[in-house]
């Protein structure tokens, strides 16, 4: 099962070319400008419910996330035009899922009669900023869940789909709507959320939050600031020791909120820096942000570009806000019973 494990061979030197020398959940990528020459880095998540358990509340475990997982690099145009928008990610949404990516950001608009997946501005999709029919995305999604029993996913959507029932007809043909989490599940006022363990027993492994207030009436797809808070998002996100909510989040410390969002990531992607801010800054602004939230580690933790760093990345991050929630410890690998790996707190 998953995931990176192979820990022993981070940071030793490798070829691009062979990919010979890394280990399981590792890739070889050369970390510019601060590296010479290639090294293995982790490509994959430690799995919280494998290693430790799953048997505590949703709220109780972070989740790597992926911003605008949709806009990949090299996607081909569907709609004939060239894409003139920025990218944010370097692989499938599949692979990204099986690497230990837990939770979708997907930009969704209307478009050509349907919804698509789009990074545009404005709230409009043009042939130029569209990636693809939300369809075909959701379709992955389902693959994935489908194959993975007792694995769930959440996607946060900034939803600008005004067509009635627009998202609620995709989610049905893509086969998600059999994995559906209901809202009315979905605890109020800071309570906890259900046990890992019962949500796949009740197979409602996928969580859905919308930046649409309306259609939690309409709709039943849950309004994201009901139950989350989140940062700051680009660049105001990134400034080292200070850690603010978004204008639509209530304050990061409202615990009657009980799942807490970490952006961090720039306002203009970019794929060189992405690995140093990675390897620097992501780990301090945890700290930073769980001062922020009440002395709340983040449950999800959102970056671009997810695979690059100088060796650990978003994969350590995740692992330290894991260690932190399970049992205390600045790695979850600290956590299993009978680990080499010291506890450090």
């Amino acid at each position: 099962g998953l995931l990176g494990a192979a820990a022993a061979s981070v940071g030793d030197e490798c070829s691009t070319t062979t990919s010979v020398g890394c280990g399981a959940g590792q890739w070889c990528f050369d970390c510019e400008p601060k590296l010479a020459g290639s090294h293995c880095v982790r490509s994959a998540a430690t799995n919280p419910f494998q290693l430790v358990n799953n048997s505590l509340p949703f709220n109780k475990y972070a989740y790597l996330t992926t911003h605008n997982s949709f806009a990949i690099v090299g996607e081909p145009s569907h709609t004939g035009i060239p894409r003139i928008t920025f990218d944010n990610q370097e692989d499938t949404v599949t692979d990204q899922l099986k690497n230990g990516v837990r939770a979708l950001m997907l930009d969704t608009y209307d478009f050509k009669g349907s919804v698509w997946l789009c990074h545009s501005s404005g709230g409009k999709c043009n042939d130029f900023t569209a990636f693809e029919p939300a369809l075909d995305t959701f379709k992955e999604i389902e693959a994935f869940l489908s194959a993975n029993p007792s694995e769930i996913v959440t996607l946060i959507l900034e939803d600008y789909v005004h067509a009635p029932n627009g998202l609620t007809n995709v989610f049905k043909a893509s086969g998600l709507q059999k994995y559906w989490f209901p809202v009315s599940n979905m605890p109020k006022d800071g309570q906890e959320w259900p046990l890992v363990s019962e949500m796949v027993t009740s197979n409602q492994r996928l969580l859905v939050f919308t930046s649409a207030r309306s259609k939690q009436v309409t709709e039943g797809i849950a309004y994201q600031w009901n139950f989350m808070v989140e940062n700051n998002y680009g660049d105001d996100g990134m400034d080292a020791g200070k850690c603010s909510n978004r204008a639509e989040s209530a304050p990061l410390n409202d615990k009657t909120k009980s799942l807490v969002l970490m952006n961090y990531f720039p306002s203009v992607p970019m794929k060189p820096t992405a690995c140093l801010q990675h390897s620097r800054g992501l780990t301090g602004m945890s700290n930073t942000c769980y001062g922020s939230a009440g002395n709340r580690w983040a449950n999800f933790i959102a970056v671009d570009y997810y695979k690059r760093s100088e060796g650990g990345g978003a994969f350590q991050a995740t692992d330290l806000l894991n260690g932190m929630l399970l049992c205390g410890c600045q790695d979850v690998k600290a956590c299993q019973r009978g680990s080499s790996v010291v506890c450090s707190t």
